[in-house]
């Protein structure tokens, strides 16, 4: 599975800043054609992201497209006049329930068997962002094989809540937390909610790493600044990455050995140990660090 350590929300109807984008060497570009569009520009921002999907060079970045909510009257235009472009992926907003899912999915199948498509090439990306969505999460995260990762909104979680956005986060952490739980079940990737200051760079690193702690893949992101802290932060040292390297291949050699846990540098090594080394090392290759 590809990196996706920052998403990189764009507004759809600004095709100036879809181009600059395209410079910053994100990992993800997301259009957007959701919150980021006031509804007197929907029908721009879908012209908009078209045209950039068909005419132009995106580089190393994943193209994605955020459309409106499923039941807002808005999505199928959506996925009408973009899909054709071929999108790496769609965004799908405050997802709240399997069949929402299902109903995305096959719209991109017609798409993909219209415009001779290689089936499955187009992937989803779900937004849980309501309480009803955290809690439906079980049956969410097995519903598509094409759903690669689940994107946490903590400020429409905590409205929906009616609580307040606070800088400790405890009024968001327990679905934070559930969210992980079950894309680590379902081995998808996790990307962690917006840090909406985005003047405050130490703020923003801390609230990064924190994610990153929590087991996060990534993180969302709204403004160009952004990109290189949160890319940063969620790529593996190179202090890491040798640490990996030296416990997976010492496990490999006591493993020859005939054994499963082993002493290294005064700790003891077992499979949990192991196996967190081993996801350093894939969130390194991703990153092209290795």
């Amino acid at each position: 599975m590809r990196a996706r350590r920052a998403i990189l929300y764009v507004p759809g109807d600004d095709l100036y800043k879809i181009q600059k984008a395209i410079s910053l060497g994100v990992d993800c570009i997301c259009m957007d054609l959701e919150d980021g569009v006031a509804a007197n520009r929907k029908e721009q921002a879908r012209i908009n992201v078209s045209q950039a999907l068909q005419t132009l060079k995106f580089g190393d970045s994943e193209r994605l497209v955020r459309i409106n909510p499923v039941g807002s009257g808005l999505e199928v235009l959506d996925l009408e006049q973009v899909l054709p472009g071929r999108p790496d992926g769609v965004v799908v907003p405050k997802l709240e329930n399997a069949d929402q899912l299902r109903w995305v999915s096959a719209q991109i199948v017609k798409a993909e068997k219209s415009n001779d498509t290689t089936p499955g090439s187009m992937i989803i990306i779900a937004g849980v962002e309501t309480a009803r969505g955290i809690l439906n999460l079980a049956e969410i995260i097995d519903t598509d094989a094409r759903l690669q990762a689940l994107i946490f909104g903590a400020e429409d979680f905590a409205s929906d809540l009616g609580a307040t956005r606070t800088a400790e986060g405890w009024e968001v952490f327990y679905a934070r937390s559930a969210l992980i739980t079950h894309t680590a079940a379902a081995n998808l990737q996790a990307i962690d909610q917006v840090y909406v200051d985005f003047n405050d760079t130490e703020g923003l690193i801390r609230d990064a790493r924190q994610g990153v702690t929590m087991g996060f893949s990534g993180k969302q992101i709204i403004h160009p600044k952004q990109v290189i802290p949160v890319q940063e932060v969620f790529t593996p040292s190179d202090e890491a990455i040798a640490r990996a390297k030296a416990i997976v291949e010492a496990s490999e050699s006591n493993l020859e050995a005939g054994k499963g846990a082993f002493a290294m540098d005064g700790r003891m090594i077992d499979a949990p140990i192991i196996k967190s080394a081993q996801r350093v090392l894939e969130k390194a290759r991703a990153a092209g660090k290795i």
